[in-house]
């Protein structure tokens, strides 16, 4: 096992369990770096859809992967972003949220090539860095020796009803069976991948949040925090 100076709160679980929303208030509130590791596979399908790629051809994806730059930083302006994204210098903070990205993200994902690629680079965060690291693999691939694993979990139907307000909120046309139907795929493909499935780590704890508010959420992570990993944190900031 790795020895670490810095601690590592991994965050996994379904899609729309309230992850990213979690991630970045726990961060804030302790004063870490937020790293959602999904933004990057978003940047690979959008970039694979830029460029033309099939999505589905493995190994021009994981090329793909390798070659491009993506840069991942805190939100660049307020319009309700978790961070800003850009794919060799330019801003795709947005564009990575559109539902063309959304119906192949999983896909992209599951590609073994493109998850060796990124992981190693999600990894070298974790190891130097007092993070809460967000994604569906981090407990259990990732940062396999997280100090704090936490799952999240919610319906379906819940986690489709926050989609669809998120979507059209940014003015997005899209029905609620759309997205209720979009989220059924992505959980399959999520869950029955070849390698990283999503699943939850033996030592992880599991929150259902479908009823409870972000705040109760909050709280009771925080209060996870401080009986594990303690109120002070260890050296080794970004």
């Amino acid at each position: 096992m790795t020895v670490r100076n810095t601690v590592c709160i991994a965050i996994d679980g379904e899609a729309a369990a309230g992850k990213s929303t979690l991630g970045k208030l726990l961060a804030a509130k302790l004063g870490y770096l937020y790293f959602d590791t999904g933004v990057m596979y978003r940047a690979v399908a959008w970039a694979a859809l830029q460029r033309g790629i099939d999505v589905r051809d493995e190994i021009s994806v994981a090329r793909l992967a390798e070659q491009i730059d993506i840069r991942v930083t805190l939100p660049s302006c307020e319009i309700g972003q978790h961070c800003s994204v850009f794919v060799d210098g330019v801003d795709i903070s947005s564009a990575i949220r559109e539902p063309e990205v959304d119906q192949v993200v999983s896909i992209v994902a599951a590609h073994p090539g493109v998850r060796r690629v990124l992981r190693e680079r999600q990894r070298q965060i974790g190891l130097t860095c007092n993070v809460v690291m967000v994604g569906r693999d981090i407990g259990t691939e990732v940062m396999p020796d997280a100090d704090l694993k936490i799952y999240l979990r919610a319906p379906i139907e819940e986690r489709a009803r926050r989609r669809y307000l998120e979507l059209r909120a940014r003015g997005e046309e899209i029905s609620y069976e759309q997205v209720l139907d979009s989220m059924r795929q992505r959980d399959y493909l999520d869950t029955h991948r070849s390698v990283a499935p999503l699943r939850v780590a033996e030592d992880a704890i599991v929150i259902d949040t479908g009823d409870l508010s972000v705040e109760e959420v909050l709280t009771q992570v925080l209060e996870i925090v401080n009986s594990r990993v303690g109120a002070h944190p260890r050296a080794g900031f970004c």
